[in-house]
Order: structure tokens, then sequence, then C-alpha cells
């Protein structure tokens, strides 16, 4: 090969070799984003998932009566379940009658239908799902916007030492939820700066953005979306907007979801990740 031939080859190769990487890690991401959809749309569509989610009812101190099921007496924190004399139940897999139960840990099943009770603040509620639900029989999947690593952004990360604490609001009037902020990110798009800060939902756990931008209520959400990022390493944290997605809220009127900060409204128009599910 003669020598001006190699120095031709070897320009070639320069210009080629960073579009081929380029297309590597594009496609490399495109399968990212379908397995992490992928795995989104089944645990949506699970037995006893967000879109099986039928009822949210608040207990008052007392006797509280379930339809068709039997009665909840609730006294300060204990909570006692009757179950009626024709309804066959079961309390974590054992068949159940009446007794004590514990707050979040114990399933009670009743043919298709599930439940717990949860709390919330200092209030106490049943939340029932339903297997064969109509909004899980009717689910056609979410639309949502094309994979693009525009929206694959590298932040800046700055840490709040220590961190600092933040009332979210929800989406049940009157009730707040504080959690541990442990720093903000800094990003730009189109030459302008944003910010979001996360939350944490357990100590040295993933970071959760609750935020709002400007597709909600048109193309997105209207209350807005979830996205989780991992930890951040060497003063930077990729929130990759692709992985955006529905709050339970979205699906259902009886769940208890988070709502965004203040600091995490965004003017931007984040045109990535799932689009808004039916009417919502």
């Amino acid at each position: 090969m003669s020598s001006s031939i190699a120095v031709k080859f070897v320009l070639v190769f320069m210009f080629i070799a960073p579009v081929l990487q380029s297309q590597n890690e594009s496609a490399q991401h495109q399968k990212e984003i379908k397995v992490w959809h992928d795995t989104r749309m089944t645990s949506l569509k699970k037995d006893y998932g967000w879109l099986t989610l039928v009822a949210l009812d608040w207990l008052q101190e007392g006797k509280n009566d379930i339809k068709e099921i039997g009665t909840i007496s609730l006294s300060k924190e204990t909570i006692t379940l009757i179950i009626n004399n024709n309804v066959r139940a079961t309390l974590n897999g054992k068949p159940f009658s009446s007794g004590p139960i514990k707050t979040n840990d114990d399933t009670i099943k009743i043919g298709s239908k599930a439940f717990v009770i949860i709390k919330r603040g200092e209030k106490y509620a049943v939340r029932m799902w339903d297997k064969e639900s109509a909004t899980r029989k009717n689910f056609n999947g979410i639309a949502g916007y094309p994979v693009s690593s525009k929206w694959k952004i590298e932040a800046t990360w700055k840490e709040y030492q220590p961190a600092k604490k933040e009332i979210i609001p929800t989406i049940i009037p009157g009730y707040e939820e504080e959690y541990p902020v442990p720093g903000v990110a800094i990003f730009s798009i189109n030459g302008k700066e944003y910010k979001l800060e996360p939350v944490l939902e357990e100590e040295g756990g993933d970071y959760f953005f609750i935020f709002a931008d400007a597709t909600n209520g048109k193309e997105t959400y209207g209350a807005g979306r979830f996205l989780y990022a991992t930890p951040a390493k060497n003063g930077k944290v990729v929130l990759d907007f692709n992985k955006a997605y529905n709050p339970p809220c979205a699906f259902t009127p009886f769940a208890t979801c988070p709502l965004p900060s203040k600091a995490n409204r965004l003017s931007l128009r984040v045109e990535a990740g799932e689009k808004k599910f039916g009417k919502h």
C-alpha cells in the first residue's frame, strides 16, 4: 500500500469511526429504553398493579362497613377486620374470618379482589385492587415520544450538605409528605439553564425526580411525571427523560401521588418519555 493510499485510509477511518461509534451508542440506547418500557408495561399489567386499583376508602374511628365484604373497626392505631359469614377470604394466603390486621404488611384476598390498609399521615384507608378491572382489560399500552439521545442528559450535580428537607404536596387535599433532598441537578437545553431537585425515598437509594414541564395537560399528564436516576458520580448525574413516566394517578383516582414542588416546575417542553394515558 502506497503512503498516499495509507494516509487516505487513515483519514477515512478517522471520519467514519466516530459516526459508527455514535450509531452503536444510539442502537444501545434504543435497546435500553425498550427493555425499560417492556418492564414498565409488565409491572402495570400485573394482577395487583396500578391498572387494577379500584378503591381508596378512608377509615373513621370506630366501625366501618366494607360493602359485600365485612367491617373494619379502627380504635386509635388498632385495626380489626370481621369478614361476613358468606364470604371466603384469605390473609396472606391463609383462610381468614376475623382478627387484627397490620397496615401494608397484611393482604386480604377475596375472589378477584385484594386489599390492604394503608396509612397516610395520621389517616388510614382501605386500598383495594380487582384484577378483573375494566382499566386493565382495556389497556393497550401508553403512547410515548420517539426515543432521542438529546434527552439523555449528563447534568452537573450539586450536593446539599447536609441534605435539606422538603415538604412535597400530594394529590390528597391537605396531605403532604416530607422527604430529604440530597442535592440539585443542573443542565442546559438550547443554551438555557434548568434545575431539578430529587427526593430520596430511602437512604442510599436512587434519586426520585417529581417534575412538571410545559407539555403537561397537553401531550403529557397534567399533574407532571416521574423519573428515577442513579446516584451522582464524580459530580455528574444522568437524567434520561426517555424514561419519564406517568404517576399512578394517571391511571386511577385511587392513588396517593406526590406532586412536583415549585422548584421542579420547568418552563421547558420535555418531549421525551410517556405521553398522557386516556383522557388524563
